[in-house]
């Protein structure tokens, strides 16, 4: 495995806790920074990124793997992963360019050994991972916590709390980098 020289925070929680909401208010604040800041979402669902009848489907359709769809504003690879297997997180970060990043954000992927805030909402009635998973640093949750020390607790309905805590984590004179 290389060593990812990129920071790398996950955030992970149960479905509709709200992880994609909170991530699309933290990366601007992240930005308003001066971060460069990349993103993984990890999809349980077969999704389509181009659409039956465009040229990049027919394309794809006809077996070429990957296909990158490049235009003035944006690319886009389409890969093809045969044969289907669960992705590790360790292979996605090869993907990106690492020179052009300061951090890469994680939503999904809470079985893999990187650090993680977790994201908690009481009324869904979920259990905490935290307490059996050493790589969560953090807990953002919608109430109070009674969580052990070493557990920051943050507010998850205050983005630039947690902005701030992503932050202090990143210029800690330890900072947590996975090895990937």
């Amino acid at each position: 495995m290389q060593t990812n020289q990129i920071p790398v925070l996950g955030f992970v929680a149960a479905s509709g806790t709200g992880k994609t909401t909170l991530l699309t208010a933290l990366i601007p604040l992240l930005k308003q920074q001066g971060l460069r800041v990349g993103l993984i979402k990890h999809s349980h669902h077969c999704f389509q990124i181009d659409q039956p009848g465009k040229d990049s489907f027919r394309l794809r359709d006809a077996g070429a793997s990957p296909v990158l769809l490049v235009s003035s504003h944006r690319r886009a690879m389409i890969t093809e992963i045969t044969p289907a297997t669960e992705p590790r997180l360790c292979d996605e970060l090869k993907w990106f360019e690492h020179s052009c990043l300061d951090l890469i954000l994680v939503e999904g992927f809470k079985t893999e050994h990187f650090p993680k805030i977790e994201l908690h909402r009481v009324e869904l009635n979920q259990a905490l991972y935290a307490p059996h998973d050493p790589d969560i640093i953090a807990v953002a949750s919608n109430i109070p916590l009674d969580l052990p020390p070493y557990l920051a607790h943050l507010n998850l309905n205050a983005p630039a709390q947690i902005a701030e805590f992503v932050l202090t984590w990143l210029s800690s004179s330890t900072p947590l980098q996975s090895s990937f």
